[in-house]
Formats: C-alpha cells, structure tokens, sequence
C-alpha cells in the first residue's frame, strides 16, 4: 500500500482521489458488522427511528445493510463529499435510500432522527467544528470511535502511523478521551460500549495472532484490556 503523497492537504485526500487509492472498496467489507452494531444500540436503547443519516457514508453499505436490519417504514439519507466514494454508493439507492454528493453540515433544515458519524471525526482537521455543527442535524447521534492509542500502539508507534498514511486516521483517541470530546462539544451520552476490530473479516495473520489475548484479556477486565492491548473502537449514542 503506497502512502499518502507528501504535498497531499488531509482535508482534500477524499475529494482528491488520494484516498481511494489506498482504500479502493472503502472498506465496503465491514459494513455489515458495524450495521449489526449500530442495530444492537438501536434495539437495547429502545429507539424508534424513521429517519436515519450518516455523514461520510463511504460506500452506502452500512445504510443497506441497516435497512434490512431495521425492518421497513424507515428512510435513510447518506452525505458524502468524494467523488470516488459516491460513485461505489450512488447505485445502491433505493426507494428508501438517498445518497447526496453533498456535505450534510453545509446543508440547511436538514434535521433527522438519527445521524451516525461511523469512523468519522477521527479523520477532520477541526473535529470539534465538526462535532459542534453536527449537533443540530439530528436527535439523536451514533459515534463509532477507533480506539488508535494504546499501551502498545504507543510503545510500537508503527501502528499509529500506519493507520495515518493507510487510512486517514489524523486525531487520535481513548476512551476516556473519546468520551470527553463528545461532552465537551456539548453532547450528553446516554450509552456506550466497545467494538472489536478481531471481529472484523480479512484482518490478517498479525490480527488473528492476538486476537485470542486481546479476548481473554477484555473477558477478565474490559478496561485494561483496551488501554494495553488495544484493538477495539467505542460506539457512543449521544444527544
């Protein structure tokens, strides 16, 4: 996987191209497991949505996903502001289903039920600017959050800045901290729990090799287990 170029400004790699070059499907592959736990917040928070949004949709995939999940009388509207992710996306719509090449926070009385931000704000420059405007785009706010800092992450540091030139990934979060930026952009949580990425398809021999300790670690103290070993994001609902 080559890295990002050099002269390339983080706020234009998904306009640009760049970042399609390095992630061609827009890892379309783990949309049904993120939909899976976005539909286990839904279910044990007993909400009731009809209409659902997710700025930086990606491929659509995680709205198909959840529509079949969901149940029907529900509509859902995915933003998405590259080209080359809207090209993956812009087919899969559906009577219910609306994909916009458009940026959510720069449109006006757009205000829905739900707004997911799913591996979002973790890439944006001004993650608070974002955090802040998006709150009034919705009720209530699904955040998938990946957990990059780690005891291990931080010893080894190759992670993280794979995860920099790979991905995108320019903040960098725990779940402490994670937690905090949502609050302090004015956000009241309601609930939370951890994801694991060893749950993730094709994540590599590196990843099934310690995906056993990872689990028995987390079984015996969830906490500890993630700050040392890493390997987990957060979904947080918010209002």
């Amino acid at each position: 996987m080559e890295p990002f170029v050099e002269d390339s400004n983080v706020t234009d790699i998904y306009a640009d191209g760049t970042y399609f070059k390095n992630n061609a499907s827009w890892h379309e592959e783990d949309s049904s497991w993120k939909a899976h736990q976005i539909q286990i917040m839904i279910d044990r928070n007993e909400l009731e949505p009809l209409t659902i949004c997710e700025i930086g949709c990606g491929a659509g995939e995680v709205l198909v996903q959840l529509s079949s999940l969901l149940g029907v009388g529900k509509e859902y509207s995915g933003f998405e502001v590259s080209p080359q992710a809207f090209q993956i996306c812009e087919p899969k719509a559906q009577e219910n289903i609306v994909f916009s090449l458009k940026d959510l926070l720069e449109e006006q009385d757009q205000y829905y039920d739900i707004v997911m931000a799913i591996d979002v704000f973790e890439h944006v420059e001004d993650y608070f600017g974002f955090l802040r405007r998006l709150r009034t785009k919705g009720k209530y706010k699904i955040f998938h959050i990946p957990l990059d800092l780690s005891v291990q992450s931080v010893l080894r540091s190759s992670p993280i800045i794979k995860h920099r030139h790979s991905v995108g990934h320019i903040q960098y979060f725990t779940k402490e901290t994670a937690l905090e930026t949502i609050k302090d952009t004015g956000y009241q949580i309601l609930d939370y729990f951890y994801t694991s990425s060893s749950d993730l398809p094709n994540r590599g021999w590196k990843a099934n090799l310690i995906r056993i300790p990872r689990k028995l670690a987390f079984l015996a103290n969830k906490d500890l287990a993630v700050r040392i070993l890493g390997g987990y994001s957060l979904l947080v609902l918010a209002i």
